[in-house]
């Protein structure tokens, strides 16, 4: 399993089974019944999907194809009501296993006998728009039922996510009738075909999860050189960037500094429109380590790298997002150096 694939997969996981979270949650976890399903909102939908990870344990192997790659990993999750854990195990590609705890991450790479742990926060990638009231989801998206179909032995609903525009991608996802938990997800282009898809290939709902269990793993560090990257919160501004014209539908998220033992720090800047997120990254130009620009894609996830002059100095630009490439040439074109 290449990197990329393994971050887009916990990408996914996160999105799809709740560690990150939506507001209002909190405030009701004994919410009132559903309404049928073709009589869903998109907040209705996914509200309901998110409930479902924040009160369910389980264990599950999950399968990620996209750009004609494949991998997979086991999944272990569990929650209390406060906390959320989850262990996520690579089954391909080489070994490595991420325990997530609320916002703590650690990640143990058993090869290279390195463990980094971090913080993350939650940027957008589910959808926290639902945060605020001038920014809806359904604006950007419209949702149709589908029918329903077994995935995992299990009956899902099936909804459509179809953008409004073409600066975001469509999804079709599969949440399984009883409990509302996201079974399967497909992620479509422009013209309805699949750019990537991840599922549980087997499921276990309601299963034995030890939370003290996971907490022990994620605590036994031993044999493994711990490393904690630091991360410093800043602003754009602070950062002396600004995007002169905003990205329909995409708010800021954060802004951090990362620091980087090759040179000067790199600046990430995230965006999110609920579902599909963007990072933004800026650091220094250095021709010793900057060469090769253009536009990668791999499944839903593309990268635009280019080098850009601004404010008098050279710059080096990386955006990342699980969006089609022209959104990505807007950031770009809207990215200002200010004094």
């Amino acid at each position: 399993m290449s990197f990329v694939t393994w971050l887009r997969l916990g990408v996914l996981v996160a999105l799809l089974y709740g560690l990150l979270p939506v507001a209002g949650a909190e405030q009701s976890l004994a919410p009132a019944a559903s309404p049928p399903a073709r009589e869903r909102s998109i907040s209705e939908w996914l509200l309901r999907m998110h409930e479902a990870s924040r009160r369910r344990a389980y264990i599950g192997t999950l399968v990620v194809s996209s750009g004609g790659n494949m991998a997979s990993a086991r999944v272990w999750h569990v929650c209390d009501g406060q906390q959320q854990m989850e262990r996520v195990e690579s089954l391909t590609g080489t070994p490595r296993s991420t325990f997530r705890r609320n916002d703590e991450v650690i990640t143990f790479s058993p090869q290279s006998g390195v463990a980094v742990a971090e913080k993350r926060e939650a940027l957008g990638l589910f959808p926290n728009l639902l945060k605020s009231v001038d920014a809806a989801i359904d604006q950007h998206y419209s949702a149709s039922a589908q029918g329903s179909e077994r995935v995992a032995g299990f009956e899902a609903d099936i909804v459509q996510l179809v953008p409004r525009d073409k600066l975001r991608f469509g999804y079709l996802i599969w949440s399984e009738k009883r409990t509302g938990l996201v079974v399967k997800l497909q992620t479509l282009d422009a013209q309805g075909r699949v750019l990537e898809q991840v599922a549980f290939s087997e499921l276990q709902l309601d299963a034995p999860v030890s939370m003290e269990k996971l907490s022990r793993m994620m605590g036994n560090t031993e044999g493994y050189k711990l490393e904690t990257p630091a991360m410093v919160k800043t602003t754009p501004a602070a950062e002396g960037w600004r995007l002169a014209q905003e990205v329909p539908g995409f708010r800021a998220m954060s802004c951090y500094r990362r620091p980087s033992a090759k040179g000067a720090d790199a600046v990430q800047w995230v965006f999110s429109d609920g579902l599909a997120s963007v990072s933004v990254f800026i650091e220094s130009y250095d021709p010793r380590r900057h060469a090769h620009e253009g536009l990668q894609a791999l499944g839903a996830t593309h990268a635009l790298v280019r080098r850009v002059m601004a404010g008098g100095a050279s710059w080096w630009l990386t955006i990342v997002g699980e969006v089609p490439a022209q959104t990505l040439q807007v950031f770009s074109q809207g990215l200002e150096r200010t004094p």
